[in-house]
């Protein structure tokens, strides 16, 4: 099959991220594959879709480094027809984008809607990825597995939620990830409370959520596809993420470290929970992050981590979400447009 992995800018991507490893493991399946930015795509006069992307050709790779290296040589990149794809899959980070093109993420999904509406296959649906640009998406599954949470620009209000939660809560932008803006306030400690919550205001909303204390042990990033626990060889795809001394934030860009996570029945059960949702939002493969028994957040962008996953359990992932992704191009063939993209990308 033809595959296109949709990220920031071609230029920027580096080999220990998890696109370029589903990228090599089509390669290595013996598909086409492409990658392009989401500042690449051309919409033209005839109505026609068309692309900016880069491919490395059709060699057996087995290190990320050389092919990343040879998918961001100049001469790898032309001009490419989308309408030939069987599968786009959208992995741009919004919140790279946030600060210096504001416009890419809402572009990225205004694209990928285009894409689904000629027939090309497009992961994760792009019709809710659009509702998923902040953080108030993640409000919509079922209360039992979010921890307590004010979203407001209005100080005194937040000022009230922190005393409700015995006066420790966490703050961070609506939109954003990645661990950036993330604070923990504490009124024992730190009396700046207005500070911190002006500084976030200036670009939006506020999220104040109620402090867990088995945040102090990290998090557990666990790998769904399908809206299941991802699983090859008996190993799931879920790490844990211990954050640096004194950082309540344990994302692995923020300086977190990973080590092995044990998959609880807890867990197990809140992951029941969220499928319905994720399912019937065609949200084929995500990473929930889950403290305690509480799920603080649902990425269905860019979820990462596939690489420590490898490294800590010696088992490869992304075979698998590559095989999947074969079998729905097939499902398609047979049910052509009969089944909608969102109901395709569950399947």
């Amino acid at each position: 099959m033809k595959i296109g992995f949709v990220v920031n800018d071609v230029a920027t991507e580096k080999h220990t991220y998890t696109t370029t490893r589903l990228a090599m493991a089509a390669s290595q399946a013996g598909h086409e594959v492409w990658l392009t930015g989401t500042g690449d795509f051309a919409y033209e006069p005839d109505g026609t879709l068309s692309v900016r992307a880069a491919g490395a050709g059709d060699k057996n790779y087995r290190s990320l480094e050389r092919y990343l290296e040879d998918v961001q040589k100049p001469e790898s990149s032309k001009q490419v027809s989308v309408h030939d794809f069987d599968v786009v899959m959208l992995r741009n980070d919004p919140a790279d984008d946030a600060s210096d093109r504001p416009w890419a993420p809402t572009a990225g999904v205004a694209f990928g809607q285009l894409i689904a509406s000629t027939g090309v296959l497009v992961v994760n649906d792009p019709h809710t990825l659009a509702n998923a640009l902040s953080k108030a998406y993640f409000q919509h599954f079922p209360e039992a597995v979010r921890p307590k949470t004010l979203i407001s620009r209005d100080e005194a209000m937040i000022s009230d939620f922190v005393d409700e939660m015995g006066g420790k809560a966490v703050l961070k932008p609506l939109q954003g990830s990645g661990g950036s803006g993330v604070f923990l306030v504490d009124r024992k400690e730190s009396p700046n409370l207005n500070q911190i919550v002006e500084a976030i205001a200036r670009d939006g909303y506020v999220v104040a959520q109620e402090y867990l204390p088995e945040a102090k042990n990290g998090d557990v990033r666990m790998f769904l596809m399908n809206g299941r626990p991802l699983q090859v060889d008996g190993e799931y795809a879920a790490f844990r993420r211990r954050n640096a001394e004194g950082d309540v934030r344990s994302n692995m860009s923020a300086g977190g470290k990973a080590e092995k996570a044990k998959v609880t029945d807890e867990m197990l059960h809140m992951v029941e929970l969220v499928r319905p949702k994720l399912v019937a939002d065609g949200m084929f493969l995500v990473g929930l992050d889950i403290v305690g028994d509480k799920l603080m957040e649902v990425n269905v962008f860019s979820p990462g981590g596939l690489g420590s996953c490898q490294e800590l359990y010696g088992v490869d992932f992304a075979p698998a979400i590559i095989a999947d992704l074969e079998r729905k191009v097939d499902v398609r063939q047979h049910y052509s447009a009969r089944l909608s993209n969102t109901d395709l990308v569950t399947i």
